[in-house]
Parts: structure tokens; sequence; C-alpha cells
């Protein structure tokens, strides 16, 4: 019986380390650590820069590529993406109205979303992240049902196919 209640204890165990280690972890969520430029997101911006097969474009605080929607219209305060198009399309997030950037070039600002967040912009239209991109780095949001674009750093979408999938960003 002894045994028994080791075995159990352990795995009671286990599962609480296991539990412990399952944090919240949420794309373009603000935070990141020092480092330097054009490193895809370890400068604690909310938004920087980063090389891709589609050239040198923005990405979020977890080098995840951002991404510009068609059906928003710039400057007009409000994303078109809810609901599930935004469980695939996480929108970039800022703690604060005026987020930190590094090496990115267009205004950048935000807009209140339906649930109270801050969502980060680029020459006024609303940020997002793809949820298939498996790495940071990854473009294959880029194209999507022909209205989803990556964004450079000056907030211009870029319309051309990818050449290859970048290789993994150290560090992620």
């Amino acid at each position: 019986m002894m045994g028994t209640t080791s075995i159990r204890r352990g795995a009671a165990a286990l599962g609480l380390l296991a539990l412990a280690g399952c944090g919240s972890s949420t794309y373009g969520s603000g935070s990141a650590s020092g480092g330097s430029s054009s490193s895809g997101g370890t400068t604690g911006a909310v938004l920087s820069t980063a090389a891709s097969p589609l050239g040198e474009i923005a990405v979020a605080a977890d080098g995840r590529t951002v991404y510009v929607f068609d059906k928003d219209t710039a400057d007009a305060g409000t994303s078109a993406c809810s609901g599930a198009c935004a469980a695939n399309w996480p929108a970039v997030i800022a703690d604060t109205a005026d987020p930190a950037v590094d090496g990115v070039t267009g205004k950048v600002g935000t807009i209140t979303r339906d649930d109270g967040t801050r969502q980060v912009t680029l020459d006024g239209m609303p940020l997002y992240t793809y949820a298939k991109d498996s790495d940071p780095g990854a473009v294959t949001g880029q194209g999507v049902q022909g209205v989803w674009w990556v964004v450079t750093a000056d907030g211009a979408k870029v319309t051309a196919a990818p050449t290859s999938e970048p290789a993994a960003v150290p560090g992620y």
C-alpha cells in the first residue's frame, strides 16, 4: 500500500508541475526582453522588423509576422476582424496608447477593440498575426483569401508571394 501512495503523490506532484508551466501566451503581448534591432521582436518593442522571404517586414514582440486585412479601413478606429476571424488572426495588442517600436517607420497608434484591449495600428491599419504561422518569421498568412497581407516597417502592404520560408529565428 505504501508503494501505491508514493506513486499517487508522485503523479500529483508531476501534474502540479505541469500546470505551473502552463502560463498564458498571447501573440502580440507587447513584452519581450533586451536585444538589438531587426531581430524579430527582442527589444521590448511591440513592433520591430525582421528579414523574411518577402524582404524586411514588421513583426510583433514575439517575432511573429504582422498582417493587415483588406476589409479594414485606415483610420476608421475599428477592426473588421472579430469572432472566428480573430481566433485565426489574433490582434497585435499593446498595453499603452503609444506603443514602443524598433525600426518601424510608419505611423504607429492603437484602436480600442470591443473587448477593451488596445490593438496596434500601422498607418491607421489594425495589425494582426496569423495563428497558423508556426514559427517567428513564417509568412504562411500572406495572400490568404486575397485579403491578408504582410506589412513592411513603413506600413505598406506586401502583395508579392514569398520566395521561400525563412529559417527559424534564434532564441525562439
